[in-house]
């Protein structure tokens, strides 16, 4: 299997990616449809199938001119049928997905939006996020709550470290910034932040992560870090010990960072 990450919009990222045996593919997020088939030409594949993590714009603006285009499947989240657009095969956790040889599992990972998926190609050790686990962040909170977000992203945290994460987009050096502030002693933010930031000067993409990075470096998955605990009940004298109040104060935080 071979991911290809494809700079699309302002800052998001589509994937290829390809059964490099068969030579077809599957195009995670399909926000424009251009230089996703530039991508599949140079990889000498046939896209397939599109995987559309979650109903927004900058995720599936593509799926109805690909769909038009070639003869793909395009999966999402069953009960997000009418709102991802010409959606064929809506799937819920528990389901595979072939993309030739390649199997990939959906996820529900709800918060960002009430119907967000995540795909795990387990035998692959690659997991594409959307916008629910980004590079030391997490997705806002537009249609659930702290709580339905903590659980999401412990689905995910539960997966093996060495699982490569393909998030949604290029905000990892902003992220990494605001954990800095979080937790300045934590010499895993700040190695990383200088790795990302030359990434970036250099023209590079920060993904993928790893489910092993996220755990040192990003402040959504450790609210039991005492350092972030005393930063955030200094910000807020009123937010107690329960994890979740950790949680919400940390994206409330993130949101006018």
């Amino acid at each position: 299997m071979r991911v290809v990450p494809v700079p699309v919009l302002h800052d998001n990222y589509s994937y290829l990616v390809v059964d490099e045996v068969e030579k077809v593919a599957a195009v995670v997020d399909c926000a424009e449809v251009e230089p996703m088939l530039a991508a599949a030409q140079a990889e000498g594949a046939t896209i397939t199938a599109v995987l559309s993590t979650h109903h927004h714009y900058d995720h599936v603006g593509g799926n109805e001119e690909i769909a038009a285009k070639l003869p793909v499947r395009v999966y999402g989240n069953a009960d997000d049928d009418g709102r991802i657009p010409a959606l064929t095969d809506g799937v819920r956790e528990g389901d595979t997905i072939h993309v030739g040889s390649l199997v990939a599992r959906p996820i529900l990972v709800p918060a960002h939006t009430s119907g967000h998926m995540a795909y795990h190609f387990e035998e692959h050790r690659a997991l594409f996020t959307g916008d629910t686990l980004f590079a030391a962040g997490c997705g806002r909170l537009f249609e659930g709550d702290p709580a339905q977000m903590m659980d999401s992203l412990a689905k995910l945290n539960a997966l093996p470290e060495p699982t490569k994460v393909y998030c949604g987009h290029e905000y990892t050096v902003r992220n990494l910034e605001f954990a800095a502030t979080l937790e300045p002693k934590n010499k895993a933010i700040s190695d990383k932040l200088a790795w990302s930031a030359a990434r970036r000067r250099d023209g590079q993409p920060t993904v993928p992560s790893t489910i092993g990075s996220e755990r040192s470096t990003n402040p959504f998955l450790r609210t039991r870090s005492q350092e972030l605990r005393e930063s955030i009940q200094e910000r807020f004298p009123e937010v107690g010990e329960q994890d979740v109040e950790i949680f919400a104060a940390t994206r409330r935080l993130k949101d006018e960072f």
